[in-house]
């Protein structure tokens, strides 16, 4: 934490392609036009759903015209089910409409939703162009804004449809996270435990005494440093495996195969990506505990640490828990019909299974 308050400007190589950078601070959503590169173009479009338009979308188009750049904006409506193919279609009408090309680029102005969607659409926009990222959750700037995946949803499951393209670029400024909601805030813990889980069992222990201080309470050189430890675990792991190839980057799925389920079954209405995920953990907890050896009294340990951090550890009664079976073939992450499951033997480590069956996936759910 003192390291944050000597530097409160975190400039990380992200190590996955030279030119990323991932920049943390606070009120550094002002300099965002200086963090630009000139030769990205100074034609761009700013990526956004209603609920952050509002908050943001003229103060950055101001801050960008005064650096010399010429945004256009782009404003979806928020939430996961609006994150399709015919959208991203869509946006890319409207970039073709205002005379955007191949020299321009795209600024996605929001959270996951909105860093999926426009990741994609700047993967596929006159075959690839440069992408931005500006997170306004916890989630993306600890998650889904580094690693380059990007993509829309089908009617039979989550990012069935996209592209890796790495963001040149992430402003992760966490002043913007003030206008989150409690339960938005709180979804972001979700990645952060599973980042502690398979990665770092230091920081597990850490966040052990913020959770108890609660987790609004962090200070902002505290949360600075948070995110930039979450940002280089991912990183890491991302660059040993930038396209999912050899199992190490599937160590970051630990908790989303049953998680993924959960949302669709829930018509992604009823839990927050993290609020699935810690649920999805929990699962995986189960399953590790047959299969890897986790103690019970490591696996009660994660379950205290989610409740503390207010995401759910059960499912309610009434869940439609067949629809959760239903969903988990559709997961990217089986091949050839068969379960890749990550599995955690202790707090610090995880490794990718093939030894897991469907019948004790569907056990550890019947226990949520």
């Amino acid at each position: 934490m003192s390291e944050a308050k000597r530097d409160p400007l975190a400039v990380i190589s992200m190590a996955i392609r030279d030119a990323e950078r991932a920049i943390i601070g606070a009120g550094i959503l002002n300099r965002s036009g200086q963090f630009l590169a000139k030769d990205l173009g100074t034609r761009c479009a700013i990526i956004s759903d209603t609920n952050i338009v509002v908050h943001f979308g003229d103060r950055l188009t101001k801050i960008l015209k005064r650096a010399g750049f010429e945004p256009m904006r782009i404003t979806i409506p928020a939430g996961e089910q609006f994150k399709t193919l015919e959208q991203a279609g869509a946006i890319c009408d409207q970039m073709i409409a205002s005379r955007l090309d191949r020299q321009s680029f795209v600024i996605g102005l929001g959270g996951g939703v909105i860093g999926d969607i426009s990741g994609f659409v700047a993967a596929i926009f006159h075959r690839g162009i440069p992408h931005v990222q500006i997170p306004t959750t916890l989630l993306a700037m600890v998650d889904s804004s580094i690693g380059g995946k990007t993509g829309v949803n089908t009617r039979d499951g989550k990012n069935l449809i996209g592209a890796i393209h790495h963001p040149v670029l992430v402003i992760d400024d966490v002043d913007l996270l003030k206008t989150l909601p409690h339960r938005e805030f709180n979804q972001g813990f979700a990645e952060i435990v599973k980042h502690a889980i398979t990665s770092d069992a230091e920081m597990f222990a850490t966040l052990r005494q913020i959770a108890a201080a609660k987790l609004d309470r962090i200070n902002q050189s505290g949360l600075i440093s948070l995110i930039r430890r979450n940002v280089e675990i991912k990183a890491a792991l991302v660059a040993k495996d930038e396209r999912d190839r050899t199992g190490e980057r599937a160590l970051l799925n630990f908790g989303h195969t049953v998680g993924h389920a959960i949302e669709r079954a829930g018509d992604y209405k009823m839990f927050l990506h993290g609020e699935a995920v810690s649920l999805g953990m929990i699962a995986a907890c189960h399953v590790s505990m047959k299969k890897a050896g986790l103690p019970r009294e490591q696996r009660d340990a994660i379950v205290d640490l989610l409740r503390a951090c207010e995401l759910p550890t059960r499912l309610p009664p009434d869940f439609p828990r067949e629809r959760i079976f239903e969903a988990l073939p559709l997961d990217k992450k089986f091949q050839s019909g068969k379960v890749r499951f990550v599995v955690t033997p202790r707090i610090g480590s995880a490794y990718l299974s093939s030894d897991v069956t469907m019948e004790e996936i569907r056990k550890a759910i019947l226990h949520l």
